[in-house]
């Protein structure tokens, strides 16, 4: 695999670090909470324009790279208040260098081994610094080091950005408070967030080759030292289980959970005894354990001399680069990687990065489309245990999910008696609490089927069995709740009432009967339902038999008059209700994410090109990356391509984050995923090599992608033709493979282990 890195000339942009939330004071003494993007836009530009981040799952880390001070932020996912304030900024780390005036200055983040770098002279002394955080080992490590003996001279110090009394109301207990202390090589913080009585602990340990270091005002110094290394650690008090959940009393969520003390002693102990060249070697072999699965090569040419920045301002200017293209898949896979892991809490809608007291739309995890598009990548690209960690949070909050379609069904329907009621999901979901739906809001029950969509492409993409047994359940549930808001109008059952996310009329969320968004997850999830129940062999019941027998009256997709696949039933053209170029394509999730809208039925796939071209390619950076993959369903490669590139140019960050604006993670991940639909599909009960590469990629290869049925595919082009094909089973399965240069009804009976190949 041939080097993807993020590399610039000259220091992030610092300023110093929040204190309090964007707000405006109303005369009544109240605070409004600004969460959009004229809120964030000269704030801490630095860091979400320009900063590196890190990640292991535990926490996240921006690096700066700055000259005379260096700055870290850190996050940790669990450190939050309430909506709307969200996600809150964990601590600062800072070193202060004595250095003059440096040349020949970079700092990069290199993808292939997640490892940052920064390097610079001062005089003929160089200086590098490298940063990783490792997973297996819940630690950050930062190596200073020179070239000349007893030439790093520093002073390291932690800032907590404090919140205190500060709310939608102020006095209303989500306040923050901290002590930092040092002590002979380490500083300590100890805080809490008073609103779950969230108890917070960090330590930073020092360590030199030759020199010394000592603490003195809070501040650890170090003198005449030939290399330093900087440990550092992070947790809380926080416990993903589902009575985290269920408990009303928000002081009361953590009450049985200890104190991370001994947790973050023990860590930086372990890290200590173990060494920097230790922990790497075990960081390394842990993230290319995942990293390394998958590939593409689209003909790019790495150049070490060339920075990110100007190649991003080079794409802009019309003058694109396969080299960038490869580098922004991967930087896709990098993130989650970073962002989501086993036994942590799974990605939000920014990572595991956020700098703000008051976060962006509270870095929650909002179920309209979001969160499932931040899952996206993991199963083509081969990373599918990244997933249990969105599995994981699910199973435990899915009690809470249960009383949610309870109260939902009784809200609608006080006199029915629900036996099975399902599990629901409203739009916003957080570490402590999730949202229910609520009847005529702007998005309706299919909300919850964009989730459970995720659960069966865990399996299809796999093909364990032993997977669909877990997940079958879940799927049922949602079935259950789907076919409970379900009601026969003129032959047909309609979800009522109904509404396509975010979708406004006449200044209200419109609510209607019926709409696509609704009826085609509600199709998609009673379809997945049924193939579970066959595959795992069980006897259909009353229940199966209904979502049977209502399955082909649910009408999920009816083209208008303009030819559009129409968003709500009443609509005739495109355009007669709600925003023309709306950034959501919620009537088109049949297409992608789901696989209803296939090439099975040309009708409806050239409904949905009509609807996504009038919906316009430019948009939010989330949203083009939706638009990305729903063009590569279309296989219309070069429209693909160019929403791609309005993507690179419109939609992303010098350091490659997506910005809605601001930065928003899910539009890397969506990027990332819309790639590999270009490259590969599977959906549609054939394994498609390259069914949407545009003429600029009419040469390429790539390795290691998943297809659905436990295939790991590997393949070569030339010409736009493919000329070598490598298919490797995972299970027993039967798939038929198509795509240019390949004969016609080509199919693989496969083993667990057996490989087809394919060679012009």
């Amino acid at each position: 695999m041939k080097p993807y890195i993020l590399r610039y000339s000259s220091p992030a942009p610092q300023s110093h670090p929040r204190t309090r939330p964007p707000a405006i004071l109303k005369e009544d003494g109240t605070y409004d909470i600004l969460t959009g993007s004229r809120a964030y836009k000269d704030e801490e530009s630095g860091w979400e324009q320009w900063s590196l981040p890190l990640g292991n799952g535990w926490f996240g880390a921006n690096v700066f790279g700055g000259l005379k001070t260096e700055r870290i932020q850190i996050t940790e996912n669990s450190l939050a208040n309430p909506y709307p304030e969200g996600l809150n900024n964990l601590a600062e780390i800072f070193i202060q260098f004595d250095h003059g005036n440096a040349t020949e200055y970079t700092r990069q983040l290199s993808l292939n081994d997640a490892v940052a770098t920064t390097k610079y002279k001062v005089g003929d002394t160089e200086f590098t610094r490298e940063y990783f955080l490792s997973y297996p080992d819940r630690i950050a490590v930062v190596n200073l080091n020179a070239s000349k003996p007893a030439a790093i001279n520093a002073k390291i110090f932690v800032q907590v950005p404090f919140l205190k009394n500060f709310g939608s109301t102020p006095g209303d207990g989500k306040g923050k408070s901290a002590t930092v202390t040092a002590s002979k090589n380490a500083i300590a913080i100890k805080g809490r967030m008073d609103y779950y009585a969230i108890d917070f602990e960090a330590e930073l340990v020092a360590t030199t080759k030759k020199g010394t270091v000592s603490a003195k005002n809070g501040e650890l110094i170090i003198q005449d030292a030939d290399a330093v290394t900087i440990f550092f650690t992070c947790g809380t008090n926080y416990k993903l289980e589902s009575r985290v959940f269920l408990e009303k009393d928000p002081g009361k969520k953590l009450a049985p959970y200890p104190h991370p003390h001994e947790r973050v002693q023990a860590t930086i102990a372990q890290a200590l005894e173990a060494d920097a060249d230790a922990l790497r070697k075990r960081h390394l072999a842990d993230y290319h354990s995942l990293f390394n699965r998958a590939s593409i090569d689209l003909g790019g040419e790495f150049n070490p001399e060339q920075t990110t920045d100007s190649l991003l301002k080079s794409h802009q200017d019309g003058q694109p680069s396969r080299y960038l293209e490869e580098l922004y898949f991967q930087y896709g896979r990098y993130l989650l990687i970073c962002s989501s892991r086993r036994m942590t809490l799974p990605a939000n809608l920014q990572g595991i990065w956020n700098v703000y007291d008051c976060s962006p739309w509270s870095a929650g995890y909002w179920h309209n489309i979001n969160i499932q598009m931040n899952y996206w990548p993991v199963f083509t690209t081969n990373l599918a245990e990244l997933f249990e960690s969105y599995l994981d949070y699910f199973l435990a909050f899915l009690p809470a999910a249960k009383d949610c379609a309870r109260d939902y069904l009784k809200t609608l329907y006080p006199d029915r008696d629900f036996q099975d009621p399902g599990w629901a999901i409203g739009v916003g979901a957080w570490p402590y609490t999730i949202s229910s739906p609520r009847p005529r809001s702007h998005s309706g029950p299919g909300t919850g089927g964009l989730t459970a969509i995720l659960f069966w492409e865990l399996y299809a993409f796999t093909n364990d069995i032993d997977i669909l047994r877990k997940i079958y359940p879940i799927l049922c549930g949602m079935a259950s709740f789907l076919n409970n808001c379900l009601e026969e109008h003129e032959g047909k059952f309609l979800i009522y009432p109904s509404s396509s996310p975010e979708q406004y009329h006449d200044g209200k969320a419109y609510a209607t009967r019926g709409c696509a968004f609704d009826q085609q997850m509600t199709a998609e999830i009673f379809q997945c339902t049924l193939n579970a129940a066959k595959l795992l062999e069980i006897e259909p019941d009353d229940f199966l038999r209904e979502i049977n027998r209502r399955l082909p009256l649910l009408d999920p997709v009816l083209i208008g008059k303009s030819g559009q696949i129409k968003e709500f039933r009443e609509e005739e053209n495109y355009g007669d209700i709600g925003e023309w170029g709306h950034r959501h394509i919620s009537h088109l999730v049949g297409l992608s994410p789901g696989s209803l809208i296939n090439e099975t039925n040309p009708e409806w796939m050239e409904a949905a090109k009509v609807s996504l071209t009038n919906r316009g390619d430019k948009s939010t950076g989330w949203a083009m990356a939706h638009r990305l993959n729903a063009w590569a369903r279309l296989q219309d490669g070069q429209h693909a391509y160019a929403v791609l590139t309005t993507l690179l140019a419109k939609g992303t960050l010098p350091n490659l984050w997506d910005t809605h604006p601001p930065f928003q993670i899910d539009g890397n991940f969506g990027g990332t995923s819309g790639i590999a639909e270009m490259l590969i599909q599977s959906h549609a009960n054939a394994i498609r090599i390259i069914p949407a590469i545009p003429n600029e990629w009419k040469d390429g290869s790539f390795k290691g992608l998943r297809a659905r049925g436990g295939f790991i595919v590997d393949a070569t082009w030339k010409n736009g033709s493919v000329t070598s094909l490598t298919i490797k089973a995972t299970s027993t399965a039967t798939v038929k493979i198509a795509g240019p240069g390949i004969k016609e009804n080509t199919v693989f009976n496969a083993s667990p282990g057996e490989t087809f190949t394919f060679i012009a």
